[in-house]
């Protein structure tokens, strides 16, 4: 089972939902403040819907609330974003993985968090990624992973904890073996496949992958 949430950063960096919906075809549909007005405009109804929708115009307000949407409406005043009501509520469904969408852009902190955000899928064992048509980020626990061929042909790996050891890169235009990478370094900024695929490993720490292109 898989969940796409839609907040409400800035619509313009939302991957075309129209492409989003055959790629992901079995996926259910969040819509997370004004992320449930774009979702329902392009045909697309979100099995549930959170939020104070305080982004959205009073006329946008009530169309919504008239369409058949399940909708867990919240005080402005509260203790969580609205992302994270919604991320809480799909982790506790126990799918396999988590794609956030309007999760990036506008305000910094809002960003900031939500890449923090993304840790909760480690603790739960659910795969969370936050995608824009620029960005693929995700975040890993110790082991072994391949990296494929993208759309996205830079690949950058941030340290998510103070540091990452035993980090071991192999089929990128730039190798590591072994090293120690830790927070406001910049050795692992865009770095490139020289294949079709890749491997990255470690051994202690959180790994912040994102998969970007300019």
């Amino acid at each position: 089972m898989k969940y796409i949430l839609l907040a409400a950063g800035p619509f313009e960096y939302v991957p075309p939902l129209s492409e989003l919906k055959m790629k992901h075809n079995d996926a259910q549909w969040i819509g997370i403040d004004k992320g449930t007005f774009h979702l329902l405009k392009h045909g697309i109804t979100p099995l549930h819907a959170f939020g104070d929708f305080d982004s959205l115009t009073v006329e946008e307000g009530e169309w919504v609330h008239s369409q058949t949407v399940h909708l867990s409406v919240y005080p402005k005043e509260k203790d969580a974003t609205d992302m994270e009501l919604a991320l809480d509520w799909a982790i506790s469904k126990k799918p396999d993985e988590i794609i956030l969408l309007g999760a990036t852009g506008g305000r910094l902190d809002h960003m900031l968090v939500n890449i923090q955000f993304l840790t909760k899928g480690l603790e739960k064992g659910v795969n969370i990624v936050i995608e824009d048509i620029y960005n693929r980020v995700t975040v890993k626990e110790p082991g072994e992973y391949t990296i494929h061929e993208s759309e996205f042909p830079y690949n950058s790996f941030l340290p998510m904890s103070i540091q990452v050891e035993g980090l071991t890169l192999t089929g990128f235009r730039y190798p590591l073996e072994n090293r120690t990478i830790t927070q406001s370094s910049s050795l692992c900024i865009s770095n490139e496949l020289v294949s079709n695929k890749g491997t990255i490993s470690f051994t202690s720490g959180n790994l912040l992958l994102f998969q970007t292109r300019d």
